[in-house]
């Protein structure tokens, strides 16, 4: 057992009309001891036992409008100025237990509903280590990726089965088979495609894996598969049998709508590399004032246990900027307590192509990450071979501090990547 005073902290932005020290009171009580008011029961001895407690206030500059709509206050006849604070709380982890989902009641659940704020953020978590060692930890993590795909060094580059949907098991096969040829380390399925009629898993898996070990027999090459096991959770557990069955070494989930309880059920169940797909993460964190920011967000799924994170990719398709891309990475490889081994591995993707490898390197300073492109493997007008090597070419020359432009004379993979996608 932990002992009572062991506590985890939360730290938070909110925007507020009224005293942020009084609503950050407010928000400690919600989620833990008590409500709006004192409750008969809600004794000295308990909150302290029990109460969370505000370890800090600091005011931010306030806003001339607010962030969101508040009908709470708009009874109230409440206006501005709107005034914002980063707000730091600490739980007694005794409150909880080794319980995931309350864990994300306790930091999130209902403060989002507060009416005393027109905006709120969870922006960051840090746990004790013994309350960290109560939870899952990574069953293969960086190493154990690179282990399997036989990397021990170097960037692992990945691709995604495109077209996204709409491909028979064969045809699955038949083009896995190709990029497998062409050199990648890594396939991952889309998170729109797990079991679809068109290609169910039982049929997908058997087809694809077949492909893989008569590549990996005949070149002594691996090529990790993320499967997209996407469903309820004892069908998951039943798609990750077969995947092992079949001498597979990934799954992959979509986190957000599996949730936290099923990906601890399958974590627990399968020794296979668990990639994180973090698809509709949007809608949690393009809020400056609502919603979750990716360091806690990744610290929890982390607790789940899984093995690979995605992060979005710098200069991609997508609208986070890339600070945001980069601190994520960062996140990921970070461990979360003090002197852990826990990082997982990074997963850049969205509209990656060589291009884009500088920037990677730059950023992060690490192989330690899996680069996948879809488009840029796959579209390359030398073909899906050399696609794969003009991101291997990317990577030689970011890591010796060549220019792209300078490398590519010597390079005609790169040369025409830089030449068909630049244009872009």
């Amino acid at each position: 057992m932990n002992a009572p005073s062991e506590r985890l902290r939360a730290r938070y932005l909110i925007e507020t009309p009224l005293d942020p020290a009084a609503v950050a009171e407010v928000m400690a009580g919600e989620q833990s001891s008590g409500t709006f008011v004192r409750v008969e029961g809600e004794t000295d001895a308990l909150r302290e036992r029990a109460r969370a407690v505000v370890e800090s206030v600091v005011e931010r500059e306030a806003a001339p409008v607010p962030s969101l709509p508040n009908a709470f206050l708009e009874r109230k006849g409440r206006g501005g100025p709107w005034r914002r604070a980063q707000i730091d709380i600490s739980f007694p982890v005794a409150n909880i237990g080794a319980n995931l989902p309350t864990l994300a009641a306790t930091v999130a659940g209902n403060l989002y509903d507060l009416g005393e704020v027109t905006g709120l953020r969870l922006e960051s978590m840090q746990l004790p280590a013994s309350y960290r060692a109560r939870f899952e930890l990574p069953r293969v993590g960086v190493a154990g990726t690179r282990r399997a795909i036989g990397v021990a060094q170097g960037a692992l580059v990945g691709t995604i089965v495109k077209p996204n949907v709409g491909l028979s098991a064969a045809e699955t096969a038949a083009l896995v088979g190709r990029l497998c040829a062409a050199g990648v380390d890594f396939i991952k399925d889309d998170e729109v495609c797990a079991d679809p009629d068109h290609a169910p898993l039982a049929e997908r898996v058997p087809a694809v894996m077949a492909v893989v070990r008569e590549h990996r027999e005949r070149t002594g090459r691996n090529v990790m598969v993320a499967f997209n096991i996407t469903d309820e959770t004892d069908a998951m557990r039943r798609h990750a049998d077969l995947v092992e069955r079949e001498g597979g070494d990934c799954v992959m989930a979509s986190l957000n709508w599996c949730g936290f309880s099923a990906i601890q059920t399958l974590r627990r169940h399968t020794a296979l590399a668990l990639h994180g797909h973090r698809n509709g993460y949007g809608a949690l964190s393009r809020h400056p004032l609502l919603g979750i920011s990716f360091q806690a967000y990744q610290t929890l799924w982390r607790l789940a246990g899984v093995d690979h994170m995605h992060v979005h990719g710098l200069q991609g398709k997508f609208a986070q900027p890339d600070s945001e891309v980069i601190e994520s990475a960062r996140d990921c490889l970070a461990p979360l307590c003090e002197g852990g081994d826990d990082a997982v591995m990074p997963a850049f993707s969205s509209g990656q192509w060589a291009g884009t490898v500088p920037a990677t390197w730059t950023a992060i300073g690490s192989d330690d990450l899996l680069f996948m492109s879809g488009g840029g493997i796959l579209a390359h007008p030398g073909g899906a071979a050399a696609g794969v090597a003009s991101i291997r070419q990317a990577w030689a020359a970011a890591r010796d501090g060549v220019a792209l432009a300078d490398r590519a004379r010597e390079a005609p993979e790169l040369a025409r990547a830089l030449a068909f996608f630049g244009r872009a």
